[in-house]
């Protein structure tokens, strides 16, 4: 769980239409190379203990990931993810690291220490204002985690331009993968500002506004036990633990966040 990554800006969310479901996920093959890099040894302890909570494994043979794709991880974070894609593409493919601004050094910082991990990479820069670096029609797939909440925090405008980015950069039936904690549609949508969970409909309203049509959904990463009402937020859970030792364990039971998983594709 990640902090956002721009300050808040006071831009009010209109309220959503309601939005018919998609279709139910297929049961998807995981494709043995995923499963051989989520099994490296190379991935620390700590990373492999998430995995119940992550779902590499379902997650990307959902959003149909395969060597021999160009696959753009918007704003990788602390490379969970990217130590799994990036072996994946390592001469097969290309993984590019999609990260706003302000960070491009730490994403820089950690493909340099695994060059011998990850292979040759790419990197490429979010700005909410200037284009993007990516190629147009270059990707296949462009997937982001636990991110959608962050864009929303710092604005429908930036949100909107990261989506629209997302969209330029696909090909022609390229798919959007997005992974983000749940806020229910009861909520109040106040709580998308401050919460770090944000509302299914919310994430549509943005990828339909950037010319995606939402093609599957699945409950992979749900977690019924996440009553998304904690005192800080996501942050509250693990693996983050923000009030420290605080109820810990009511909080470690829990586990991490109930998350959406939503396939879109660029017709």
């Amino acid at each position: 769980m990640r902090y956002p990554l721009y300050a808040a800006l006071a831009i009010a969310l209109s309220a959503p239409a309601a939005i018919a479901p998609a279709a139910p996920a297929t049961s998807a093959k995981a494709d043995p190379a995923v499963a051989g890099a989520i099994a490296d040894s190379r991935r620390s302890e700590a990373s492999r203990v998430r995995d119940q909570y992550r779902h590499p494994a379902e997650t990307l043979a959902f959003f149909d990931v395969h060597p021999g794709q160009t696959v753009v991880e918007f704003y990788p974070g602390g490379g969970w993810y990217t130590q799994i894609l990036a072996p994946l593409l390592k001469g097969n493919g290309t993984y590019v690291a999609f990260a706003p601004e302000r960070g491009v050094a730490n994403t820089t910082a950690i493909l340099d220490r695994n060059k011998d991990w990850f292979g040759p990479v790419t990197i490429a820069t979010f700005s909410p204002t200037a284009p993007s670096t990516i190629p147009p029609g270059s990707a296949d797939r462009v997937l982001t985690f636990r991110n959608v909440h962050n864009l929303i925090m710092a604005g429908d405008a930036v949100a909107a331009k990261a989506f629209a980015d997302f969209h330029a950069a696909l090909k022609p039936g390229g798919i959007l993968g997005v992974v983000d904690h749940r806020l229910p549609e009861d909520k109040d949508s106040a709580l998308e500002k401050k919460s770090g969970y944000i509302k299914r409909s919310t994430i549509i309203r943005l990828a339909t506004a950037a010319g995606f049509k939402l093609v599957e959904e699945s409950e992979i990463n749900a977690n019924p036990r996440d009553t998304h009402d904690h005192p800080e937020g996501v942050w509250t859970l693990p693996p983050t633990y923000k009030l420290g030792d605080v109820d810990k364990a009511k909080y470690a039971a829990i586990g991490e966040s109930d998350r959406l998983t939503l396939k879109f594709v660029k017709p």
